[in-house]
């Protein structure tokens, strides 16, 4: 190797705003010590939203002080590697699914850290955390069974269209909501019982004229308006995994004055629960292992959003770009 040095994001002050937080610097690329390898990242995955909270200062259980490294996911091959390790070769495809290691040229990690897979492509990349994220918040919190109607939001972003899917490979009835004809298409061809664009018609009334029973399971990342339709529209005995609020990233969050929420839920019996991967690690290891393999196998399909983002330069075009709800599928960036 004669790369010397390579560039990497890093926010290097907070700030309400993604783009202001962060900068791109140069620094010299190290050699791995004896149990680490050294690692070509090719992709990366873009969380908008969670990117936009770490630069806000808002992740409640990391106290970052600036500069810090970002960027989660990535997916590499491994170019050198220190004397013990074993398991590993020149030119082996690995993800990385370490907090900092993400929005970078290059990384240093623990070999027992990288994951060996059959190549460096996005979609593999998008299986891990974004993928287990949905099947752990689907079978672990949201206790998802066969024979249920189970509500997806974000339904044809980069988490919900692994949910769309998991929730349809368990026997259930999919309502998917998405916000534009390109995304209808998407959850068309994921085999959607009932989508709903909410652009076009009324989320609310929908449920309530089609579902009159209400809904069982419902996966939700939007926030707001959404949120308190889908309580609304909560079956007896049914279930809300939060797993995001993408309507309030990077801005204050909504003020509401309103009766509290357990006069929703007390009569139905039914639950709102959160969802956060880091508090539910111990069930990562057999749901990667179990989505490799439907994805392999072909039961499993993974959509790569179209647009193009080249270079750690791009990467903050890339989380306004999610954050707008443009996207279908996993956004992701492409590393020269």
């Amino acid at each position: 190797m004669n790369t010397k040095t390579y560039k990497k994001l890093i926010a290097s002050q907070l700030n309400e705003n993604f783009k202001s937080a962060v900068e791109v610097v140069e620094i010299a690329l190290p050699q791995p010590a004896a149990s680490q390898v050294l690692i070509k990242n090719k992709f990366a995955g873009i969380n908008g939203g969670f990117d936009t909270l770490l630069c806000r200062g808002d992740v409640p259980y990391v106290n970052l002080i600036p500069p810090f490294d970002l960027g989660v996911e990535a997916v590499g091959e491994v170019v050198a590697m220190g004397e013990d390790v074993k398991n590993f070769q020149v030119g082996d495809a690995v993800v990385t699914t370490n907090r900092g290691g993400g929005y970078r040229e290059y990384q240093i990690i623990d070999a027992n850290s990288a994951i060996k897979v059959r190549e460096t492509t996005p979609e593999v990349l998008t299986l891990m955390p974004t993928g287990v994220s949905a099947l752990v918040a689907l079978e672990q919190v949201g206790e998802m069974k066969s024979n249920e109607v189970v509500l997806v939001t974000a339904a044809a972003g980069g988490t919900g269209h692994i949910a769309v899917q998991l929730a349809k490979l368990a026997g259930n009835h999919v309502i998917g909501i998405c916000g534009s004809e390109a995304k209808v298409q998407l959850l068309k061809e994921l085999g959607c019982d009932r989508i709903i664009n909410y652009r076009t018609e009324n989320l609310g009334q929908v449920l309530k004229q089609e579902y009159p029973n209400g809904i069982d399971l419902i996966f939700e990342c939007v926030g707001k308006q959404v949120f308190d339709t889908c309580v609304d529209n909560l079956a007896v005995r049914g279930r809300l995994v939060v797993l995001g609020f993408i309507s309030e990233y990077g801005k204050n969050l909504e003020q509401v004055t309103q009766p509290r929420i357990y006069h929703q839920l007390f009569w139905q019996a039914a639950s709102v629960r959160g969802f956060l991967m880091p508090h539910y690690q111990e069930y990562m290891p057999e749901a990667r292992d179990r989505l490799l393999n439907l994805f392999y196998s072909g039961k499993l399909k993974v959509f790569v959003d179209q647009r193009q983002f080249l270079g750690i330069e791009s990467i903050p075009t890339a989380v306004e770009y999610l954050l707008s709800g443009q996207n279908c599928g996993k956004v992701v960036v492409k590393f020269e």
